[in-house]
């Protein structure tokens, strides 16, 4: 078995319809867990679906039943994962995402820091902090979609130690140079591996780009998909330190003009 094998899924959006995105995530759970997989990343706000008029309605309480539902198909898997979902709080929604363990375990969650656009601004309130988590051995982190884009929070996620980044992501056309240029550049340049899982498909108005991937702390991309459905699975080597960045050690700070 490798040191750490990573899984995503595309999918198109569930559309509103929560029962079909547990139903997928419980399918592609079982085949993450038969290649052996110690995670599966799925999109942004899976369960209502991210473009859909009913999100504050749909939106789901953190820990109830359908987390359960969730934390018996990792242990019937045996692979762990992280969920993006539309999140109640009283009267508030947020973005957030869940980790669970192989076992079902909670092991984070995860409130979306920068919102896209004034249509999120309209449904959600911004998270306020970044979390860490062990997984199988690797100082791990949540992050969801335009969160990525950010240099600062990679640099700051990689100055507290994490090597593995968990992206949950609704990225959609004509937005393609995020997954061609954007997030293998975030991984070379702060020495972290990341998943990123988005959709395909159309949901509304919306095109999604497709094209998710999973890239080594080097930058190399080990997997990526097309424009339709896929399931990724890569094995994260451990990389050769003369691989890595050197940006952080090296940085000279200047007086700006």
């Amino acid at each position: 078995m490798p040191d750490l094998r990573l899984a995503l899924m595309q999918a198109p959006s569930p559309a509103g319809d929560s029962e079909a995105a547990f139903v997928a995530v419980e399918r592609g759970l079982r085949a993450a867990g038969a290649a052996g997989a110690t995670v599966l990343v799925v999109p942004e706000s899976f369960a209502p679906g991210y473009n859909s008029d009913a999100i504050a309605e749909l939106a789901l309480l953190h820990g109830e039943a359908w987390q359960d539902r969730l934390a018996l198909a990792c242990r019937a898997a045996e692979c762990g994962l992280v969920f993006g979902y539309a999140e109640r709080d009283g009267d508030v929604v947020y973005n957030a995402a869940l980790a669970l363990g192989t076992d079902g375990t909670e092991l984070a969650h995860y409130r979306k820091i920068q919102l896209y656009g004034p249509r999120e601004a309209s449904i959600y309130r911004p998270g306020e902090a970044y979390v860490t988590f062990n997984l199988v051995g690797h100082k791990a982190a949540l992050l969801i979609c335009y969160d990525v884009e950010f240099a600062p929070h990679i640099a700051a996620l990689a100055a507290a130690g994490v090597t593995v980044l968990l992206v949950p992501t609704a990225n959609m056309l004509p937005y393609t140079h995020v997954m061609r240029a954007t997030v293998p550049a975030m991984a070379a340049n702060h020495g972290i591996s990341i998943v990123y899982a988005n959709y395909c498909g159309v949901e509304g108005d919306l095109s999604y780009a497709g094209g998710s991937l999973i890239v080594g702390a080097d930058g190399e991309v080990l997997a990526q998909a097309g424009m339709g459905p896929a399931l990724l699975i890569a094995d994260v080597p451990r990389v050769d330190p003369a691989r890595l960045s050197s940006q952080a050690r090296d940085y000279r700070a200047i007086a700006r003009p």
